[in-house]
């Protein structure tokens, strides 16, 4: 009885030994490098390759102007669906007399509603058409 109690011992150690052995195979797959690896071996298949690896060696030897240009796209997607998704803002209409615009010219002064509107670019180009 001691002898099958021993071969029993024998083969939990071999099947622990066998997984552990499956275990680092599949962390060593699992790990980042070896997924972009991974990733990069299935690149290289395509009949662009050689554009690939410029591209890859021009990344390694400039990483942080790859990384500025990646932010600033990722910056401008991002500001490009939040404005689509984002109601359009209405202008803010003044309610009381403190919220009248104050119009600056040399010394402060303010908005007369009484006065018309003054448009210098336009009333430039009528001058002109005179």
């Amino acid at each position: 009885m001691s002898e099958s109690l021993n071969d029993l011992e024998k083969d939990i150690e071999a099947s622990r030994a066998r997984l552990d052995q499956t275990i680092d195979q599949i962390q060593e797959r699992l790990t980042v490098s070896s997924i972009v690896d991974e990733m990069l071996g299935n690149a290289r298949q395509t009949p662009l390759s050689g554009v690939y690896d410029g591209a890859l060696a021009a990344v390694r030897r400039n990483p942080v102007p790859v990384l500025l240009i990646a932010a600033g796209v990722g910056w401008l997607l991002h500001r490009m669906s939040k404005e689509g998704a984002a109601p359009s803002r209405q202008p803010r209409i003044a309610r009381r007399a403190d919220d009248l615009p104050v119009v600056k010219t040399g010394a402060d002064r303010v908005y007369d509603p009484d006065l018309p509107t003054r448009h210098p670019l336009r009333d430039i180009a009528e001058e002109t058409q005179i």
